[in-house]
């Protein structure tokens, strides 16, 4: 089907004006379909137009009292012709259900045999559930009325009308939204219910879940009220969209959705087992992310998808500002430092690199594409620059004028720096040429030489840009000077990218004692790779165990982590960095994501006897960690799942899974259990029968996923067979299972075993690409890469696949970038050889 072209939008947007929809709904059919009746009333100024729709089956259209022919409908487009001023179109229709968490997704509960539905229209989904007029600008008042079983609960984006008669719920109007934001949920769903400061909250699960929802309930509530108090302190537009529910569906692909009204979440965030505060974090953050978004997106929504950074860097901004200042999650930034900001850097780099805010998206498929680290940490990290440089008070101030000026309609690029610049007396067309309508990342290099008496002769910062993308950009950064007990002194600076060498003297360091580590982006208040002088690095291990501030560790981490990727440094500095620091880390967010980080590198740039060895030092030191963590905290979690995932100990991860000699306090629950097992498995120290009996005692949607998971990563040729099968074509799984089964799959442990798989999936993927909505297609195509086949072949392979003009635009950037990756992890093993030749 096509996608609708900004030319397109642009062209229709100028042309007609959306008054209203009245959505009716009827979900008390089959299992396979349900009916949708819409009426659009609208205003045009020229004669012709198109809506949109994905009917199963089209049975009846109306434009102006006339009945049109359904055949009329090409591919999802409805032609309308003969249009008035005013018109009113109705559409009947049968839409299909979906698997795929897009659309109407119908899910059935294996721990109970219930049916939940919940609606998903993001991008251009709305079409699977009512015709529409399908993009960003034709914001308008959505009316529901739904028909549903008697038993179950139906909540959407607006209040109830009144009491529903038994089996019919009928809602108010919303207030004008894109057609994206528009939900439901219909099912016996959990629900409980508060209020704040003239709020209705309201959180709901399913029914199976509810007593794990139950005990967040509290603390979930807590964490929406202190952010809406936060967000009314900051803005001075109050949340609009009366109620504020929040819904925790099933097989959801996204972390969640900003539907005004009623949010949607994966269900994931109802904890059945232990978590770490990290995940209490990243639930937190979400929250506030979909509430930042209640302004940036609901309130005031881009035109189209080339200023999808309106809505997705803001809200990646202001939730974790906000999570850091109004909740028990001070550390957020921290977080932001060394995950979000990788996620960034990551994206930042690559071929398919593009600009926070482009000049154009020529389509909505392409749009899909840009919902990323660029988008997300790179256009945040972009506005915490902004805000360094403006001051708070000229940013808040130009956000407030901007609501002011767009509230219930569309803004630009262009809307939003008009209202920053008058607000703050300043011309930010520079900032935002080299901020945002430009890629790629810039390196700020510490240079520094020492005089004979041991102080700073001179210290400059210079900044590098790749020759693909030669931009220098103003930065201020923060510079900290860190003696080896880990205290330090701190000051800021104005880099300028107009000197002929692109290096900012720090003049007022000569002369200084020269400090065991000097970190350039202390605070880390822009977005920059920073690599550290050689004497600075040396004084890493020692100086991390003694550092305080959780945010310079994480820096440093980070700026150990991301030399390793490139090549400058060895992977083995970052493991003798883990054996060194990781057995003293306090912060739980750093203890994970160094693991998870760096797991990424051994697994990938080291050869198998290399790996073999770091992976022992890690198990090593995750055993120190577990041994000084407290009973039952959230450390202690973190690193038990660092020493399961390191470990080759088979008959001590048996023992745990049986009830032996597990520490004290660490509960080897639901979820530690499958990860234990899935790390048996891996080392063949399990099989069938073990997944078959946990799979049994867990019979939830949860515990289907984790089989899943763990019969791909089981070392028989049959079950890869099995497994490479539903990867390639099976489609009357879930989208949910599917991903779980593709992320089992290849282990560096199982090279030899999986080796016939890496041609396949250059052969088979083009193919399957082609059997599934774009966002399952792209994640599936992500996790079915074969990127554990370091080789030149692998690169060769990918190459000769990118080659063809006939690849869907997830698939083509999903290898791409893929491959990429491969490249620096060929460099790396090649480095490695070279200096051990």
């Amino acid at each position: 089907m096509p996608s609708l072209s900004r030319a397109e939008s642009t062209a229709r947007g100028a042309s007609i004006t959306v008054e209203s929809y009245q959505v009716d709904l009827d979900l008390t059919g089959g299992g396979e379909r349900f009916r949708s009746h819409v009426t659009i009333r609208f205003r045009a100024t020229g004669t012709e137009t198109f809506a949109e729709v994905k009917p199963a089956k089209l049975l009846a259209v109306r434009l102006n009292g006339a009945e049109l022919d359904p055949a009329v409908l090409d591919d999802n487009r409805l032609p309308l012709t003969g249009l008035a001023e005013e018109n009113t179109l109705t559409v009947d229709a049968e839409m299909a259900y979906t698997n795929t968490g897009e659309g109407m997704h119908r899910f059935v509960d294996p721990a109970d045999g219930e049916t939940y539905l919940y609606a998903m229209s993001f991008l251009d989904d709305v079409q699977r559930i009512f015709a529409a007029f399908d993009q960003p600008d034709l914001k308008a008042p959505v009316t529901l009325s739904v028909t549903a079983p008697e038993h179950w609960t139906v909540a959407a984006n607006a209040e109830l009308a009144a009491n529903p008669n038994p089996g019919r719920w009928e809602f108010t109007p919303t207030l004008p939204i894109a057609t994206y934001f528009f939900t439901l949920i219909a099912g016996p769903w959990h629900v409980r219910r508060d209020s704040h400061d003239g709020i209705p909250l309201g959180i709901y699960c399913r029914r199976s879940l509810a007593e794990h929802l139950d005990v967040d309930a509290e603390e979930i509530f807590t964490i929406t009220k202190q952010c809406l108090d936060r967000f009314h302190q900051l803005f001075d537009e109050r949340y609009p969209f009366g109620k504020y529910d929040q819904a925790f569906v099933p097989e959801f692909n996204a972390g969640a959705m900003e539907n005004p009204g009623l949010v949607t979440f994966r269900d994931d965030y109802v904890f059945r087992s232990a978590v770490t505060d990290t995940q209490r974090e990243l639930r937190a953050t979400t929250i506030a992310h979909e509430m930042a978004h209640m302004w940036f997106g609901d309130l005031v929504t881009m035109r189209w998808w080339d200023d999808l950074w309106l809505n997705e860097s803001f809200a990646e901004y202001l939730g974790t500002r906000v999570t850091a200042e109004a909740t028990r999650f001070g550390q957020a930034w921290t977080t932001f430092a060394l995950r979000r900001k990788a996620w960034g850097y990551a994206a930042d780099q690559r071929p398919s690199t593009h600009p926070v805010a482009p000049e154009q998206v020529a389509d909505a498929a392409e749009a899909l594409l840009n919902f990323d680290g660029i988008s997300y940490a790179k256009g945040a990290s972009v506005l915490r620059q902004l805000v360094a440089w403006l001051g708070d008070e000229a940013f808040l101030a130009g956000l407030n004028d901007h609501f002011a000026r767009h509230r219930f309609g569309n803004a630009t690029l262009a809307d939003l720096l008009g209202s920053l610049a008058s607000a703050s007396g300043r011309d930010l067309s520079g900032w935002a040429e080299s901020w945002l309508r430009t890629a790629q990342v810039n390196t700020l290099r510490a240079e520094v030489t020492v005089d004979a008496a041991g102080r700073y002769a001179e210290v400059a910062i210079a900044q590098t840009a790749p020759p693909t993308h030669p931009v220098l950009r103003p930065h201020r950064i923060g510079v900290g000077r860190y003696a080896v007990d880990g205290t330090a002194e701190r000051f800021e600076v104005d880099l300028d990218p107009k000197t002929d060498d692109g290096r900012t003297l720090l003049a007022g360091l000569a002369g200084e004692p020269v400090a065991a580590v000097l970190l350039p982006n202390d605070g880390d208040l822009t977005f920059a790779k920073i690599r550290l002088d050689q004497a600075s690095a040396d004084a890493v291990p020692l100086l991390l165990p003694r550092l305080a501030d959780p945010l310079a560790r994480a820096l440093l981490w980070g700026e150990a982590l991301d030399a390793a990727t490139d090549g400058e440094r060895p992977v083995g500095a970052v493991v003798d960095l883990i054996t060194a620091a990781l057995p003293v880390e306090a912060e739980v967010i750093i203890a994970e994501d160094v693991l998870a980080l760096s797991r990424s590198l051994i697994d990938r740039y080291l050869d198998p006897s290399a790996r073999r060895a770091a992976l022992a030092q890690v198990d090593d030191a995750c055993r120190r960690l577990l041994d000084s963590a407290a009973p039952g905290e959230s450390l202690q979690l973190a690193a038990a799942r660092g020493l399961i995932a390191a470990t080759t100990d088979a008959d001590l991860l048996a023992g745990w899974l049986a009830g032996r000699d597990a520490p004290a306090g660490l509960a080897v629950d639901t979820e530690l259990r499958w990860t234990i097992l899935g790390r048996l498995v891996v080392l063949g120290a399990a099989g069938e029968a073990e997944i078959a009996a946990e799979a049994a005692a867990d019979p939830s949607a949860a515990g289907a996923e984790r089989a899943a998971r763990c019969r791909a990563a089981l070392p028989d040729p049959a079950a890869k067979r099995a497994a490479w099968e539903i990867i390639v074509s099976n489609t009357e799984l879930s989208n949910r299972l599917v991903e779980a089964t593709t992320a089992g799959f290849w282990q560096p442990e199982q090279a030899e075993l999986t080796a016939d798989y890496v041609p396949r999936y250059f052969t088979d993927m083009p193919a399957a690409a082609l059997l599934r909505t774009p966002w399952v297609a792209d994640e599936v195509a992500k996790l079915a890469f074969p990127r554990y086949a370091v080789a030149q072949a692998t690169r060769e392979a990918a190459a000769a696949l990118l080659s063809r003009d006939d690849l869907t635009p997830g698939l083509r950037r999903v290898v791409t970038d893929a491959e990429d990756d491969l490249r620096r992890a060929l460099v790396a093993r090649t480095a490695v050889a070279a200096t051990t030749a």
